[in-house]
């Protein structure tokens, strides 16, 4: 490939308003350009059915999150991310099966992005950008049925007020990216309960399968996505009381697709659990699966 259209596709990438692979299950440290917006909405389903219990647990949340993104100056952007869910709890209870759920708006995630670091060279770049955010409690916390008030992980919010941070790292070239991040979330006491704090470690590989050469122009990119993200959740507390069956350590491995183009993305993959070291009789995840597409303006 000449060095001209290396030059040319690399300026294209770093252009302001242009979509480019990126993670699906976490962010990207590259930027929003100044004065722009990127609109991304997800689809999730996740079902957690591993119950070593006799009562059966049978967990599925079906989630549309919808995240806007604004670039403040070049280096920094703001982010604001608000989920709806659908939750549904079947087990059985002193013999009979019973169904608990709920529908509604959860809590909203501000947070703020920085570059603090950056090496661009023709057809690379290379990003660091810590974060910091805050969730508030907007999300209904007191949600109630026939049985009485639904248990915490059934409410569409969490009651509280929680804070999150870490940093991601980004790799940039014209065959392939790599992303990376650290993130800590710490939960606050609502309601009589707690639930752990989360670390989590995520890794990204998006490699260009289509087209395999790149020509002149600004074509369409067809991407293969391999991610791993390994979580870790303290357990919850309940009136001050250390919950034994809750919290773990969990491992997932994330094949995904991605289409690219230079203003939007459509994207979908899985996350399949490979190891779980959850604490007594946690609920276990089966899998969770996520679609959706990004828009750059």
């Amino acid at each position: 490939m000449k060095g001209g259209v290396k030059a040319g596709l690399a300026a294209l990438c770093l252009a302001a308003g242009t979509a480019w692979s990126a993670p699906i299950t976490f962010n990207t440290a590259l930027p929003v350009h100044e004065g722009g917006y990127v609109l991304r909405e997800q689809f999730v389903f996740m079902k957690n059915a591993d119950d070593p219990t006799p009562a059966r647990r049978d967990m599925e949340v079906t989630g549309l999150v919808s995240v806007l993104g604004y670039g403040v100056t070049r280096d920094f952007a703001l982010f604001g991310m608000l989920p709806w869910f659908d939750k549904r709890l079947d087990m059985r209870m002193g013999g009979q099966d019973i169904t608990r759920s709920k529908q509604g708006f959860g809590d909203l995630t501000l947070l703020g992005r920085y570059t603090a670091y950056e090496y661009n060279a023709p057809g690379r770049t290379f990003r660091i950008a810590p974060f910091l955010g805050v969730k508030a409690p907007t999300g209904e916390d007191d949600a109630r049925d026939g049985l009485g008030r639904l248990p915490p992980p059934v409410q569409p919010g969490s009651g509280s007020w929680d804070l999150l941070g870490g940093a991601v790292l980004t790799y940039q070239t014209l065959d392939f990216q790599v992303d990376s991040q650290l993130s800590y979330k710490t939960n606050r006491e609502a309601n009589g309960f707690e639930f752990g704090d989360v670390f989590e470690a995520d890794a990204s590989l998006q490699y260009r399968l289509w087209p395999r050469k790149l020509g002149s122009g600004v074509p369409a990119f067809l991407y293969g996505v391999l991610e791993a993200n390994l979580v870790h959740a303290d357990k919850n507390r309940v009136s001050g009381t250390t919950d034994p069956n809750s919290g773990g350590t969990t491992l997932f491995l994330s094949p995904g697709l991605q289409y690219v183009t230079k203003k939007w993305i459509v994207e979908a993959g899985v996350q399949v659990p490979v190891a779980q070291n959850l604490h007594g009789t946690a609920l276990k995840n089966d899998y969770v699966f996520t679609t959706g597409f990004r828009i750059n303006f």
